[in-house]
């Protein structure tokens, strides 16, 4: 807790500002309500922006459509299918260095799709999705037309190498979209959270785990608990998706 005499930091549960020396006894329940407000009001306006996307995209479809192909197809397309070119065809090099571009490129537009257009992962798995099977198809096409051999894949081993990576692709998009949603949402609200008050059923928890302590620390405890339950799962979720998209992406080179 913040004292409001000095604004130095105390310990929740102190009697006296060790900084100042001031009692906090009377006014320590007015800025534990105070932080819960302002962490209640930051989750509000967060559900309100959600909410305000959402009427945007139903106002006005064609011009939010028009929007999102350009920024979050049409663009990482451009720049996956200039990687291959440089890599494959002016530098020739290993295609590693294009395997590890495919993961790097969509990860910031998956990042991006989320603070601005406050789009989730099922969505962003779609735009993904969208975005592989268009900048891969495009892949093919000039490596066709430059090699002059066929565009499509002629066996079964070929498809399964586009189809794995193409799904780097759409995995590395939705890694970003995650790593949106823990900076944007999970941590800063946790920050923004402060002394709020714990849901019950944590607080339920947090008892049990010490329930001779007293009502400050297990107030302390609940918190932590419930900020890591916040954190573990959107963490968990970038940690899976990033891993598969390396793995998918590298497969291919490195053998499975």
């Amino acid at each position: 807790m913040e004292c409001p005499f000095c604004t130095e930091d105390t310990k929740d549960e102190a009697l006296v500002c060790k900084h100042c020396g001031r009692d906090l006894r009377i006014v320590r329940p007015v800025v534990l309500e105070v932080q819960s407000l302002v962490a209640d009001l930051d989750k509000l306006g967060r559900e309100l922006d959600r909410v305000n996307a959402r009427i945007y995209r139903r106002k006005h479809p064609w011009r939010h459509l028009a929007v999102h192909s350009v920024a979050y197809v049409l663009i990482p397309t451009i720049l996956l299918v200039a990687a291959h070119i440089i890599v494959t065809i002016v530098l020739n090099v290993s295609p590693l260095y294009l395997r590890l571009a495919s993961v790097a490129i969509p990860l910031p537009f998956g990042v991006a799709i989320y603070a601005i257009q406050k789009i989730g992962v099922r969505g962003a798995a779609v735009v993904g999705v969208v975005t592989a099977a268009v900048s891969v198809l495009c892949m093919l096409t000039v490596t066709g037309l430059n090699d002059q051999v066929p565009i499509l894949p002629q066996s079964g081993m070929e498809w399964r190498e586009v189809i794995e990576y193409a799904a780097s692709i759409a995995l590395a998009f939705v890694t970003g979209n995650i790593l949106g949603l823990l900076i944007f949402q999970v941590l800063l609200g946790t920050m923004g959270q402060g002394s709020s008050g714990p849901n019950p059923a944590v607080y339920s928890v947090a008892r049990m785990l010490g329930p001779h302590d007293g009502e400050d620390e297990i107030r302390r405890r609940a918190r932590l608990i419930q900020n890591l339950m916040r954190t573990i799962g959107p963490t968990f979720g970038l940690v899976s998706t990033a891993a598969g998209s390396i793995y998918a992406g590298l497969k291919g080179i490195i053998g499975s």
